[in-house]
């Protein structure tokens, strides 16, 4: 079993002027100011899978990731999660997804819990969002745990959607609630993050955030980045410009990767990191959003097939001959940001276990096997091609 691993060694000389932040604890380590940027990562394996679960953290230990997460969703992914504990003493975060009640039951085995805001309306409810909140902290204060707020732009609270149609004002009107619910609670040990799948957006709202409360040490991500080389290009745009003005404390990098290449989140984002602190710039100030944006959610626990890698490679190798068209396709691996994230996009593919839901914007255009989906997003895009006179 691997040591825990250390946050990145920058050197000496750092180009980063780090915002002073208060100081965030995960087990032993610092999240904030007060600290190194740390770099996290996130098991593409089901959490039930014990062998290749404990194999993927391992991976993903000896490469870097300072922090590890892993989806839960039910009482035998917790289960699985004790049995998973016991084998490695790697930082270890859950995201509870829907089931906020679970905090208690993973607490004992974790150093940190990320809950959405977006997703506290699925269960019981009947529930005020305040209470459930209070439920959390509550574990949270019990176990001495870290909380991440974690506002995306896929799965936004809808309550404070349906009063705004800008998601930046929606998604920053949700964390501004949230961190009130905590501070009212007298809990300070927790981070937020604020994620879209357009790296312009991340900057934009994540300098406002800084801006609005300097104090809270950011989580920086941009959800659904794709594949190689196009998701390592759309993050840094947004990470390079926010961390050389000292925005970003911990990072992860979301990309389409096999299982056994997991680990290039890690090495990925530790690279964007050294480049900053050492002036090497590989990216422009904004994201040009012209010709063919293919958007992909990172490989992870939730996704329902295996098989959603290899689609997301179809895809990306079917829609070459549309490289210069103005379209935006979304291939999401599963329920959680599946329905969401394809919302806005032009065409958009969210996997099920058996079948894969193809969707122009937010309308359903059926559902087709893993063998016939391809043919038809080509025949779709075609389509899309001559109405628009692309």
């Amino acid at each position: 079993m691997s040591d825990t691993s250390s946050p990145v060694n920058i050197g000496s000389t750092p180009r980063i002027m780090r915002r002073p932040t208060r100081s965030v604890r995960v087990g032993d380590l610092v999240i904030g100011h007060a600290g190194p940027i740390s770099v996290q990562s996130m098991c593409a394996t089901k959490t039930q899978d014990l062998a290749a679960t404990t194999r993927q953290i391992a991976l993903l230990q000896e490469h870097g990731a300072d922090i590890i997460r892993i989806a839960i969703d039910s009482r035998r992914d917790v289960e699985a999660l004790a049995e998973i504990r016991k084998q490695t003493n790697a930082r270890l975060v859950v995201d509870l997804q829907e089931s906020y009640k679970l905090a208690k039951s993973v607490a004992p085995y974790v150093q940190k819990i990320r809950y959405n805001p977006g997703h506290l309306y699925h269960h019981e409810k009947d529930t005020p969002v305040q209470e459930k909140v209070k439920y959390i902290v509550s574990v949270a204060k019990e176990h001495e745990l870290a909380l991440r707020i974690g506002v995306n732009f896929g799965s936004l609270d809808p309550a404070q959607a349906e009063n705004d149609a800008d998601p930046i004002e929606v998604a920053l009107t949700s964390a501004r609630e949230h961190i009130g619910y905590l501070e009212d609670l007298g809990f300070t040990n927790y981070v937020v993050s604020l994620k879209s799948s357009d790296p312009n957006d991340v900057l934009e709202i994540n300098s406002r955030f800084a801006e609005l409360f300097p104090e809270i040490p950011i989580h920086l991500g941009v959800t659904e980045a794709g594949m190689l080389p196009m998701g390592e290009i759309k993050t840094r745009v947004a990470f390079e410009n926010l961390l050389a003005r000292g925005i970003g404390d911990t990072l992860r990098v979301s990309l389409t990767l096999p299982h056994s290449e997991k680990y290039q989140e890690v090495l990925i984002a530790k690279k964007i990191v050294q480049d900053v602190y050492a002036g090497r710039f590989r990216s422009v100030p904004r994201f040009d959003h012209s010709g063919l944006n293919i958007i992909s959610c990172p490989s992870c626990s939730r996704v329902e097939n295996e098989a959603f890698v290899d689609l997301a490679q179809k895809v990306k190798a079917m829609t070459q001959e549309f490289a210069e068209k103005k379209l935006t396709i979304a291939v999401m691996g599963c329920r959680v940001n599946g329905p969401g994230e394809t919302d806005d996009a032009d065409l958009g593919l969210w996997c099920a276990p058996s079948h894969v839901n193809l969707k122009k914007g937010s309308t359903l255009l059926g559902q087709f096997s893993y063998e016939e989906i391809v043919p038809k997003l080509r025949a779709e895009m075609s389509k899309l091609v001559e109405e628009r006179g692309l």
